[in-house]
């Protein structure tokens, strides 16, 4: 049974000085009581934070940072956490949840990141996407592509091929070997010389 308490979906005067909140949480928790997980092995670049931040700015909020009720610490949205902190924000949404054990709480914090890292993207309907996106004069930030990830997209990479004037392998050519003992030559596949 779920004993959850319904999750919150109001302003409050915390989130007025903010980007609009458009996800579920239980509280709007000021950003310096909350506590990143200090083993967390999940690496932030600025690159990234500095996207996500803006993402934040434009679209709001659309996931909240998850607490652990069991050790106070934050599990998933380290990212958004960091990403809070660029925008100079003083609070931000956070879903308290609780984990049975330190290892189911352990377990869900490799987990929030290595599944996303599983996924597989279908690069022609990328292209698409984000094509039309960049047609329409989007700032493509927004979709997490700064310029130069874009432009090595788009320009794709081209299947590796032979040059031209490469000859093709021939598996049948007969290939000498000499033993480098007793300098005795054979043809065929190498093979060790008594």
């Amino acid at each position: 049974m779920n004993d959850r308490k319904p999750k919150k979906r109001a302003a409050s005067p915390l989130e007025a000085s903010g980007p609009a909140v458009n996800c579920a949480f239980d509280e709007l928790v000021p950003l310096e009581k909350l506590v990143p997980n200090p083993r967390n092995p999940n690496q932030h670049p600025e690159v990234q934070v500095r996207l996500l931040a803006k993402v934040i700015a434009h679209q709001g909020w659309r996931s909240p940072v998850v607490v652990s009720k069991r050790s106070g610490f934050i599990v998933s949205g380290h990212g958004r956490y960091e990403a809070a902190k660029v925008l100079g924000l003083t609070a931000v949404p956070v879903d308290f949840q609780d984990f049975a054990t330190d290892a189911d709480e352990w377990a869900h914090l490799v987990a929030d990141n290595r599944l996303a890292e599983l996924a597989e993207a279908d690069s022609g309907a990328l292209k698409e996407v984000l094509g039309e996106l960049k047609a329409a004069d989007f700032d493509m930030d927004l979709a997490g592509f700064d310029a130069e990830a874009l432009a090595d997209l788009l320009a794709g990479t081209p299947e590796p091929t032979a040059p031209e004037d490469f000859p093709e392998v021939d598996e049948d050519l007969p290939t000498e070997y000499q033993c480098p003992k007793c300098q005795f030559r054979w043809s065929g596949k190498p093979s060790e010389c008594a």
